[in-house]
């Protein structure tokens, strides 16, 4: 079985995919490694993975504000709505 997938949903993969990558390369992996005991490289990793989740979630906000102005109506997509 053949799925279909849009070429904007490979286009929106292949960023993210690009923006992890970049996300470990060039902060949660310098972040670990500048320190020497274990307990400070994980708590090293776990602020990290939280500023990381932080971004994540402006990311998301600021995309549903944009849809929200683009349409002005959420009822597509809020799934408590009938619509």
């Amino acid at each position: 079985m053949v799925i279909a997938v849009a070429t904007n949903v490979w286009y929106f993969g292949a960023a993210g995919l690009v923006s992890l990558a970049a996300f470990v390369g060039l902060i949660l992996v310098p972040a670990v490694s500048s320190y020497g005991r274990w307990h400070e490289r994980i708590a090293a990793g776990f602020l990290s993975l939280l500023i990381f989740g932080g971004l994540v979630t402006i990311g998301v906000v600021a995309g549903l504000a944009w849809v929200l102005l683009l349409n002005g109506d959420a009822s597509g997509i809020n799934p408590f709505t009938d619509g």
